[in-house]
Order: structure tokens, then sequence, then C-alpha cells
């Protein structure tokens, strides 16, 4: 172990950009690699939940809790939804700081709605930010990254995508997408000595706090997920951007208060073939029966994550 690790410095003199770490999972991150050693560019837009207005201080505010405790810090106050500026703020970590190693892909908002309800505001506006925000700092990052042969990201992705919920197909469709953005730039990104890897975190935040409680036992569910505080994420978040992890990448990682987990990628589970190739009746007739017993069950994140927080 590293001299620097033991010293609670594995992130020292690496440049880290956070978005969306005026509150919440990604201040806690911010905060946490500036405590580790890094100079970090604290990105937020300042909006509400649902996306709308903009507000410096969240960004203020961890900016001077940092250099309170002794860490350097900027902030940034630019939509990642925005292309131009994504690279802005890129450009702010290397000019202020003269490098950037890595990029925390946290910034997102909610508009939760059955689907025949959803409006393609509701859509567009939950895609640009979570999807597209994370392409255009990760593009942003990516030039840089290529000229150093070195860099990290780090994305936030969740069950809802990668499992199932009601009323996010927005949330779920963008962060779905954003394991496949993962893993596409760990591939396209490893001869640079670039890695890419997601988490999948469990923890009370505004965000969540906008999930509209319907029972009993919704309340219930809502008052435990209460008990998994943002910090939880952070030190997962610190170590995929650390040297520690040079051999990590292309991976989804959960983190659920004392928990962690690796996700599995989907793979081929059942295959069936007839020499005479297939017609629809074959198929309803032999292909489904056959894979049938191995189809997904139409589960929720709650489903499969049902015993209580660790």
């Amino acid at each position: 172990m590293s001299e620097d690790v033991q010293a609670g410095q594995m992130l020292k003199d690496k440049v880290i950009l956070v978005t969306g770490a005026g509150r919440g999972i990604g201040r806690d991150i911010a905060v946490m690699a500036a405590g580790q050693g890094a100079k970090v560019v604290v990105n937020d837009l300042g909006g509400a939940a649902s996306g709308e207005g903009a507000d410096k201080t969240p960004a203020m505010e961890v900016v001077g809790d940092i250099k309170e405790a002794g860490g350097e810090a900027v902030a940034n106050y630019d939509s990642v939804a925005d292309f131009d500026a994504a690279h802005n703020m890129v450009n702010q970590a290397v000019e202020t700081f003269g490098r950037i190693d890595g990029v925390v892909n946290n910034a997102g908002i909610l508009r939760d709605v059955i689907f025949h309800k959803m409006t393609e505001e509701d859509w567009d506006a939950v895609i640009g930010v979570h999807l597209k925000g994370s392409f255009n700092v990760s593009r942003a990052a990516a030039t840089h990254f290529r000229e150093q042969q070195s860099g990290a990201f780090v994305h936030m992705t969740s069950t809802s995508g990668l499992v199932g919920n009601f009323g996010q197909a927005n949330y779920a469709a963008a962060k779905l997408g954003i394991a496949g953005l993962s893993k596409s730039l760990a591939l396209d990104m490893s001869r640079f000595n670039v890695r890419s890897n997601c988490i999948s975190p469990f923890a009370w935040s505004r965000l969540i706090g906008t999930i509209p409680i319907t029972d009993e036992k919704q309340a219930a569910r809502v008052e435990k997920i209460k008990a998994m505080t943002p910090a939880k994420i952070a030190p997962m978040a610190v170590y995929l951007l650390s040297e520690a992890a040079s051999e990590v990448t292309g991976q989804i990682f959960g983190v659920r208060h004392n928990e962690i987990f690796l996700f599995s990628h989907p793979r081929p589970v059942r295959s069936v073939q007839r020499s005479e190739g297939w017609t629809p009746e074959t198929i309803a007739e032999h292909a489904v029966p056959a894979m049938q017993a191995n189809f997904a069950p139409l589960e929720r994140s709650q489903d499969v994550f049902s015993w209580d927080p660790v």
C-alpha cells in the first residue's frame, strides 16, 4: 500500500470535476475527494429537483466548506445539459489547476410521472441532464484524458434502469443509457489508460424526497431510505477515481448503506435453434415455451432489494 493511501491521500494532487455537487451525493463526493487531497471543481446549476431555476449558493457553500477544511476548490454554475457549458467547466479545471484527472457525472433531476401522462418536456429534460449531460462532460474531458494518457470517469446509474420502477420511464431510460455509455467509454478509452465505471447509489436525497407516498408500505420504505445517507456513496467514488482502482473499469457497483454490490451485465441465458429456420408459428410453439422459464420477471428495484439496509 502506498504512503498516500496510508495517509488518507488517495487523490493527492489530482484534479476532479464533480457535477451536481452542491447538495446530496455530489456534495459528499466533492468534500471527501478534497479531504483525500484532490483539487475539486464543484459544479452545480442550483436548480430545483425538477430542473427549473438556478442558484449559485449551493456550489459556493460547498467550496467554502472545502476551503475551510484546508482543501482547494472552485465553483462552477454551468448546466451539464449544454455541450459548450460542459466544455467550459472542464476548461475551468485545466485553467485553474493545470489538468483534469477525474470526472464524476452526478448531476440529475427527476420528472416522475406514469408513462401515459409523460410529456415530451418531461422526457427531454431528464434525458438532457442525465444521459446527454454525462456525454457532454465526458466528451469534454476525453480529449484531455487522451492527451495525458490517464483519467477516470465515475457515472451515477440507478436500479430504476438496471432493474425497473414505476413512473420513471424517462429516468430509467437515461440511467440504463448511462450504463451503456460507461461501458463504451471503458472500451474506447482503455488504450489511453482511461477507466470508466458506474455507481448505482441507494441514498436519501432531495430527488428521492420527491417520490410520492401513496400508502403505509411506501411510507415505511421511505423511512428506511432516509437512514441511507449520501455520505455512504462517497468512499466508492473516491476509490474509483484513485490509482488504487487502476485495474477496475467497465463495472457497475451498487452502494446501499454499508453494502457494496457488483451488478451483472446482460448476457444470453438460453438459446434455441431450428435448422430450417423459424416461422411465427414455430416461435410460438417451440422457441418461447423453451425459453419462458428463463424470462426476467417484471420486478422493481424494491422487489430485488427486499431486505433492510445493513
